[in-house]
């Protein structure tokens, strides 16, 4: 074959996404250690930023890497590689249940930083473990429960606060929107093939300044911040906070569980829009990322992102990924974080996002046989209610009291399930994989494959993994009892169905 290009047009388009992306967890992570968890500069744009860098670039050089092998191999030029960057949901469940506990207990910034490094690293070493069991995964795991649960994620997470930001802010949201609904939905050409992404950005950022919306003054306070920032290893930062992690343990553990199943699920996204890479490899790389970036002073592991099939659409190839790695990199030495988002509105990185998880919820029902439609749908479930519980737990943090405070009768009283959405949301991307998984094998007949997931739901319940705030021995025991029932159920069915007889099918009518 001709050889691969490193670049190609449309990954202008693919590369303004990613960079958004990654641009916006950076600029969030930024703002909250600074400004609520009052954490100097010196160790957010010297240590942090710097180190989330590296981790960065050495992922997308590694997945522009793959990509261009696996386009050699198979003899094509349209492989697109796989989106990277630090993880959305970790990276909030850092921020406030690992980092922001120890601030909050101790007042030292400094030591919730170092306990923050230490959970990233633990965090990193899970997800290269789970390279060795995540082929085993996808191999026996139908395909509407790994990317049913994962657009879990991205109607909720990935597209709801977005779309919410978008709408409070009209007059700036909607230009982009369309621009993007029209490049991206539409596959409408632009003049002069002006790239989507690129249009969006450029005529979204020069409305938002041209009608006084964007502030000038932030940039001077963001340019007061540029300088060199050289990455250098923090041994002895992360020596100390392993002393101090142990309580977190409940919650670095789970999360690093999730980080690789959704490293996985990804992967698996990406194999059903024709891009198939090898799942063990592209894990692997996602542990040592966020292990690099622990050790250069990150907080906060990395993911193979939701986006791929997106970006494939567009027609993205390699390039893309590398640039924004090179991109990044030289933002986080350079201290040009605050400065980029001073100057680009977050509508704008809006937009984007609500298109990915538009690609992604399709994705979930189009790639899947159409029988499997309720299994995506129950894999929504748990994300829903872990969205709205967060919101709730949000609501409540304002008003500086807890569902606990208010207690469990005066909210169920207000049409506020809290337990429910408690239990049901712990765990959610586990427990949407887990209800997903049973669901197609029922519908398959499948009836020892669905004994076993819901047999090893109720193992996870008990020991916390889902349906519980941490783990511990009897987390959830009356979930896991629930689980231990329908197991017995469908092994039952099972066994009936191994004696001879034959299960009636109830049909139905149009």
């Amino acid at each position: 074959m001709e050889k691969v290009p490193f670049f190609v047009r449309r990954d202008i388009d693919g590369f303004f996404g990613l960079f958004i992306d990654n641009l916006v967890n950076l600029l969030i992570i930024a703002i909250t250690l600074s400004g609520l968890f009052k954490m100097p500069a010196k160790i957010v744009y010297g240590r942090v930023i710097p180190g989330a860098a590296i981790a960065i670039i050495l992922g997308n050089i590694f997945y522009t890497y793959m990509a261009r092998r696996l386009a050699r191999k198979e003899g094509r030029k349209n492989v697109t590689a796989l989106p990277y960057g630090i993880s959305t949901p970790i990276m909030f469940a850092y921020l406030f249940l690992v980092i922001g506990p120890i601030y909050w207990k101790t007042n030292n910034a400094e030591l919730a930083w170092k306990v923050g490094v230490a959970a990233a690293f633990i965090g990193g070493v899970i997800e290269f473990l789970g390279a060795f069991v995540g082929n085993a995964v996808r191999k026996y795991t139908p395909r509407a429960a790994l990317l049913g649960t994962l657009a879990g994620i991205a109607i909720t997470w990935i597209a709801m606060k977005p779309t919410i930001g978008i709408w409070e802010n009209p007059q700036i949201g909607f230009l982009p929107l369309a621009i993007i609904l029209v490049g991206f939905i539409a596959r409408i050409a632009f003049p002069f093939r002006i790239p989507a992404g690129f249009l969006a950005i450029l005529l979204g950022s020069g409305l938002a300044w041209a009608i006084g919306f964007m502030k000038p003054e932030a940039v001077g306070i963001a340019a007061a911040q540029v300088g060199f920032y050289c990455p250098t290893p923090v041994f002895g930062a992360m020596k100390e906070g392993i002393k101090e992690v142990a309580p977190f343990l409940a919650v670095v553990i789970p999360m690093g569980i999730y980080n690789f199943l959704e490293t996985m699920q990804n992967v698996e996204s990406a194999s059903a829009a024709g891009d198939k890479y090898n799942t063990r490899t592209a894990m692997m790389m996602d542990g040592v990322g966020t292990m690099a970036g622990a050790l250069f002073g990150s907080c906060f592991p990395t993911t193979v992102y939701i986006g791929h099939p997106g970006w494939k659409a567009v027609g993205a190839r390699t390039g893309y990924s590398l640039i924004n790695g090179i991109v990044i990199f030289l933002i986080g030495i350079f201290g040009l974080l605050g400065l980029a988002t001073a100057l680009i509105p977050k509508e704008v990185a809006f937009c984007i996002l609500l298109y990915i998880a538009l690609v992604i919820g399709a994705q979930a029902f189009q790639t899947t046989p159409k029988l499997h439609a309720p299994a995506v749908v129950i894999a929504f479930i748990p994300h829903i209610a872990n969205y709205v519980r967060t919101n709730v737990e949000g609501a409540l943090l304002a008003a500086k009291t807890t569902a606990e405070k208010v207690g469990m009768i005066a909210l169920e009283d207000h049409g506020v399930s809290y337990r429910g959405l408690a239990s049901l949301g712990y765990g959610a991307i586990v427990t949407g994989l887990l209800l997903a998984a049973m669901t197609a094998f029922l519908i398959d007949k499948r009836f020892r494959s669905a004994g076993v997931y819901a047999f090893s739901a109720a193992i996870l319940a008990f020991f916390g993994v889902i349906h519980a705030p941490e783990l511990a021995f009897k987390a959830a025991p009356w979930h896991a009892l629930g689980y231990l029932f329908l197991g017995v159920l469908f092994f039952s069915l099972w066994l009936f169905g191994r004696t001879g007889h034959k299960l009636e099918v109830v049909k139905t009518t149009d």
